[in-house]
């Protein structure tokens, strides 16, 4: 063992020699690494900055996953007997109708451990009157308790409060402004039943989608199936699930088990979900670039050193050094080219999210991970070690008489 180590040592102490005596040539390899690090850290920071935002603008105003009752359709009779019945199907309009059993299916939904959070909603369509302006919206009655764990209104309240029931409703801030109502103002709302409430605007929120803050109005749950003729029942189950990216595959599993329609976020936001796949994508590729460009650096200079020392080589050679002793000095080399020119590129890099932060267009925050930099850490010190694979394996191969002729 001591023997093993005292070789260590020695090798270590032989690699830093040679990087010391080249000084001027490692520190600018070492700048090189530093700046292919730097820019790996920053622009996956950028990336990863850029769409934790979009997520949470987009995943922010809904649910991960919708239960819907499933579609009806048509029955068609079977045909007698010997008879040949061509049939022409117009698909079937659908009406609005309640989730049967939506209780129960609540309560199962709840010990799912894959589900952070379940909600009854009952929604559909209606029109909001003041004086003589009228919009179409859509009523959305919810059990406060459970709707706030999908999406936190009360972070998106403008003016007023959080309160719905005993006839309060709250409504988008681009709805309000159509109407021309504020807070403590009335507002009349009617259903394709003739069924219609006057209620009192008791909070205006902009979730800051244009949908949402022109149609949405949120009322109670009773409120809301009086007015939608649906009293006791809930048209839509909200779920949210802690993996955002297993929506689909937890989407699958809860439609087998309650026989419901499933949509997940993924399945709704399909450009929202190839265009992340499209950045990460991009970033995947400037970092594979950038780590071959790093590579080829490090690999130049230590094939140069293999040349300018070769009489070096031959003389370690000659007095013992064995050929696996030669290859690790230089790997040794190549492994703190990278692990020194990442510390700088790390540093680096938190100077360009600072600068970023402080002086960017402040439409989201970056923030560089210790997962990050530890990768950054690794793959720059492998992709030093690799890169000196060939010149290592050239010094080790010199033959040490030749090199002690060489001049």
């Amino acid at each position: 063992m001591r023997r093993l180590l005292r070789g260590l040592w020695t090798e270590w102490t032989i690699a830093i020699a040679f990087l010391r005596e080249g000084r001027a040539q490692s520190l600018m390899i070492a700048l090189g690494v530093a700046v292919g690090v730097a820019v790996i850290v920053f622009i996956a920071a950028l990336i990863q900055g850029l769409q934790s935002n979009i997520i949470e603008r987009t995943l922010g105003t809904q649910a991960h996953i919708r239960l819907l009752s499933p579609d009806e359709v048509n029955r068609v009779l079977p045909a007698a007997p010997g008879i040949l019945q061509l049939v022409q199907e117009d698909k079937r309009g659908q009406r609005l109708r309640s989730i049967n059993n939506w209780q129960q299916i609540s309560t199962t939904l709840d010990r799912l451990p894959e589900l952070t959070a379940v909600s009854p909603v009952v929604s559909g369509p209606a029109f909001a009157r003041r004086g003589e302006a009228v919009q179409s919206v859509a009523l959305t009655g919810i059990d406060v308790a459970r709707y706030r764990r999908i999406i936190p209104l009360e972070r998106y309240l403008v003016s007023g409060r959080f309160r719905v029931g005993a006839d309060e409703a709250m409504l988008g801030k681009r709805l309000a402004d159509d109407l021309g109502v504020n807070v403590g103002m009335k507002l009349r709302l009617e259903t394709g039943q003739q069924n219609s409430r006057v209620v009192n605007i008791a909070g205006i929120f902009e979730l800051g989608v244009r949908e949402l803050d022109s149609r949405y109005v949120y009322l109670d749950l009773k409120q809301a199936q009086s007015l939608l003729d649906l009293p006791g029942g809930v048209t839509v189950i909200d779920l949210t699930v802690a993996d955002i990216f297993s929506a689909e595959a937890i989407a699958e599993q809860v439609g087998r088990l309650t026989s419901l329609k499933a949509e997940s976020w993924i399945e709704t936001n399909a450009q929202l979900m190839n265009a992340l796949t499209a950045q990460s994508l991009s970033t995947n590729m400037i970092i594979v670039f950038v780590a071959i460009s790093v590579a080829f650096g490090i690999a130049s200079v230590l094939s140069v050193s293999v040349v300018q020392r070769t009489r070096e080589i031959g003389i370690l050679r000659a007095t013992g050094a064995t050929r696996r002793q030669i290859m690790r000095v230089f790997l040794i080399q190549g492994g703190l080219f990278g692990l020194l020119g990442s510390v700088m590129g790390i540093a680096v890099s938190y100077l360009l999210v600072w600068v970023f932060n402080t002086f960017g267009p402040g439409l989201f925050i970056i923030t560089v991970s210790t997962t990050l930099v530890a990768a950054a850490l690794l793959l720059a010190t492998l992709t030093g070690v690799l890169a000196a694979a060939v010149p290592s394996r050239r010094a080790a191969r010199l033959d040490p008489v030749v090199a002690i002729r060489y001049v």
